[in-house]
């Protein structure tokens, strides 16, 4: 479970009439990883792709953009036969095609319509609290007409310049518009300017403004009809074709997939060459497979790993099922080498335990809980499900020390130095002291009043976590370097770590103090002579990453005062004298639930980060180096197609 699976190296030769019958055989087995080969001089060149490559690249794009169109996305469907898809594909595509692009061409047009109603509604806006037909304003041979903005009424002003005129005035739109003589343009045109006159531009149509306003928006209406009936077809389109388009993707994909293969492969005139990775436990399924698909014509042969080569060899993780959704946390950070050991598992354990200590309260335990379990029933993407399998373990870790302190809600349920607790006649019980601040621990533990032991507990926590890195970094060491360079190199730091706790018995009278000096003078040598003055420098870093483990109280505490906070507000405004109690309770209501979903909301982020941050920077430090890359075998499983 601490290591990758085993990998073996593996080369098939074969004959060059038989390198498509080999490539179905690996694709459809899905077992074995090809290499690309590099082209070195050998005479060995890199192959041409089979089939028709370029054909079958445009039908998928064709099919992809089909699926875009009609919103198609992965889901459940009931499998269909690879000929059957093949056979109809052509036919199908050809009517998808032509029913989308008149649909697509048709909704364009009415998308124009909109804008070109929607722009003449505009011009007509400003018209319709005048009562003049559009048409009454243009034509005239005699006549000038001024239309636009102004800031007042011009009446008085245009009256004062000449007598004879006729206006309209709109006071709410401050819109006019005026009528006069063509000799007396000039004036008019001085006259408005004094009110702000801005001209607009009056609407190319005759009719009543508002009848003509009403009359568009019927046509606006029926055009959204006619939009969302096509958005109906497509749906329709959709329900009818969805199975097809993702069976036809999943077919075209294979085939791609499987005509690009030779590009991997060296080649001669007669030959082929494929150098790749499998399980070790899958190589002689491989071979079977190989023989089978070509007679016994391609031979499968194991090549030693060098030492060089270990550093391309591809991971798959060997967890359990239990511990498997925390490799999303590895990779997250990086897949580990080949080399070196898998701490998916002591996460399973650690990651859950931090987060656990850190919120600790069962109300929010519970909320997330459902939440998890509700996001699992709902959300089908794969790539989630593992970050959701790791908020259950956190919240049932959260669920056990929120037993363990007592808490719902920020509520204490039992009732502690004459404080009530949310159970009636749960008391705490005093259990033993505490060696640390003359605190007495309890059942249940109240954190805020055992603040030093928790400090104490989390520091010791932190420094078994970091002995669990140096002793992965030890054994990482010895398998690649030897158990000299690892003792030196990671056993030191354990002696220093054995030391520090020797030294610290020995000041408080358990043992003698010399005892943890000596152990911690031969550690230190031994770093010296493990890692050089490089070592000495890092020591520091010891004691500041254990102190970053006594965090967890800090953090949690935090959401403790913070849920204490809003319930003391929530509760505190229901008793305020001279208030109204019904208005209250609902502003009290408002406040417990809006402040304690907002703690829950951090109550996923902190305690994650902290638990996250716990993981990558004191623990992975010590021993992890990552850089391994994923194993990523030659093949498809497929999800709509049977062969």
């Amino acid at each position: 479970m601490l290591e990758p699976k085993r990998m073996s190296r593996a080369v098939i030769v074969g004959h060059k009439s038989i390198l498509e019958a080999t490539v179905d055989a690996l694709y459809t087995a899905n077992l074995f990883q090809m290499e690309d080969f590099v082209e070195d001089g050998s005479g060995l060149e890199i192959g041409t792709p089979t089939g028709n490559v370029s054909e079958v690249s445009k039908k998928i794009v064709q099919i992809r953009s089909i699926a875009s169109m009609l919103g198609i996305k992965d889901k459940e469907a009931k499998k269909q036969n690879e000929n059957d898809v093949l056979r109809d594909l052509d036919a199908k595509l050809n009517e998808l095609d032509s029913e989308l692009t008149r649909r697509a061409d048709k909704k364009s047009k009415l998308e124009a319509e909109l804008k070109d109603i929607d722009s003449t509604k505009k011009e007509l806006v400003p018209f319709t609290n005048i009562d003049l037909d559009l048409g009454l304003y243009r034509g005239y041979d005699s006549l000038v007409v001024f239309v636009g903005h102004v800031k007042e009424d011009p009446g008085v002003v245009v009256s004062n310049r000449i007598s004879s005129f006729d206006y309209f005035y709109d006071p709410k739109e401050g819109v006019v518009a005026l009528f006069a003589a063509k000799a007396d343009s000039g004036v008019v045109s001085e006259a408005l300017s004094s009110v702000g006159f801005r001209e607009i531009r009056v609407p190319d149509v005759s009719g009543m403004p508002a009848t003509l306003i009403s009359d568009l928006e019927k046509k606006e209406a029926e055009i959204v009809q006619q939009m969302a009936a096509l958005d109906a077809e497509v749906e329709s389109l959709n329900d009818k074709y969805a199975d097809f388009i993702l069976a036809s993707d999943e077919v075209l994909s294979i085939q791609t997939e499987k005509s690009e293969a030779p590009l991997k492969i060296a080649t001669s005139d007669s030959t082929f060459i494929i150098d790749g990775w499998v399980l070790s436990e899958d190589y002689d399924k491989l071979n079977s497979v190989v023989e089978s698909a070509t007679n016994g014509r391609a031979f499968v042969s194991e090549q030693e790993i060098s030492h060089e080569a270990e550093d391309l060899v591809p991971v798959e993780y060997n967890n359990s099922k239990a511990a498997s959704p925390f490799e999303a946390i590895m990779d997250l950070y990086s897949r580990p080498n080949y080399k070196e050991l898998d701490p998916s598992s002591i996460i399973f354990i650690t990651f859950p335990l931090f987060y656990g200590m850190i919120l600790g309260d069962m109300g929010y335990a519970a909320i997330l809980l459902t939440l998890a379990f509700v996001l699992k029933k709902v959300i089908s993407i794969e790539a989630v499900k593992p970050l959701l399998n790791i908020l259950i373990y956190c919240q049932i870790s959260t669920l056990i020390f929120g037993v363990l302190y007592g808490e719902f809600l920020g509520f204490p349920l039992a009732s502690f130095h004459s404080s009530p607790g949310l159970i009636p006649g749960f008391e705490t019980i005093d259990l033993f002291a505490s060696p640390f601040g003359g605190e007495v621990i309890t059942y249940p533990v109240h954190r805020s009043h055992l603040v030093m032991t928790m400090i104490a507990v989390t520091f010791l926590i932190g420094f078994i976590h970091l002995a669990t890195g140096f002793m992965f970094g030890f054994i990482n060491v010895k398998k690649q370097h030897g158990v000299v360079e690892a003792i030196f190199e990671k056993g030191s730091w354990l002696v220093i770590q054995l030391g520090l706790v020797l030294a610290v018995l020995g000041a408080l009278g358990t043992l003698p103090v010399e005892i943890g000096v000596g152990a911690l003078v031969i550690g230190l040598i031994m770093l010296v002579k493990g890692e050089g003055i490089n070592g000495v420098v890092e020591l520091p870093a010891l004691l500041s990453n254990s102190l970053s483990y006594t965090r967890v109280i800090a953090v949690g505490l935090s959401s403790i005062y913070i849920a204490s906070t809003v319930n003391e507000m929530a509760f505190g405004m229901i008793w305020q004298p001279g208030t109204s109690i019904g208005f209250m309770t609902i502003i009290a209501i408002i406040v417990f639930l809006a402040g304690h979903t907002l703690n829950t909301v951090l109550s996923i982020i902190a305690p994650g980060l902290h638990s996250l941050r716990l993981q990558y920077v004191e623990f992975f430090g010590k021993f992890y180096k990552g850089g391994g890359r994923k194993y990523s075998p030659f093949g498809y499983t497929r999800k709509y197609t049977e062969d």
